[in-house]
């Protein structure tokens, strides 16, 4: 199965990226994910089920230990046939 997930991380600062989303995208970037796109306002990221639930984890735990007050996510099975 294959999944997407979006996500923003929050408090938000539109002068200079926040620690919290600096660790948010090195997650996703480091993460065995396609089609990342990581953006100001959010951010999205495919991949097989495992992939993207274990950057889910690494993502909830690590952008709040750098100062996150929030995380706001979505995820949706984009193709339940593959078969993962």
């Amino acid at each position: 199965m294959r999944l997407r997930v979006e996500f923003t991380t929050e408090p938000f600062d539109l002068d200079e990226a926040p620690a919290h989303a600096v660790v948010a995208r090195e997650v996703v970037g480091s993460a065995p994910l396609d089609a990342v796109d990581v953006g100001p306002f959010g951010n999205t990221a495919e991949g097989g089920s495992d992939e993207v639930l274990a950057a889910v984890q690494a993502l909830l735990r690590e952008t709040l230990a750098a100062g996150a007050t929030r995380v706001s996510l979505q995820v949706s099975v984009i193709d339940a046939e593959s078969g993962r």
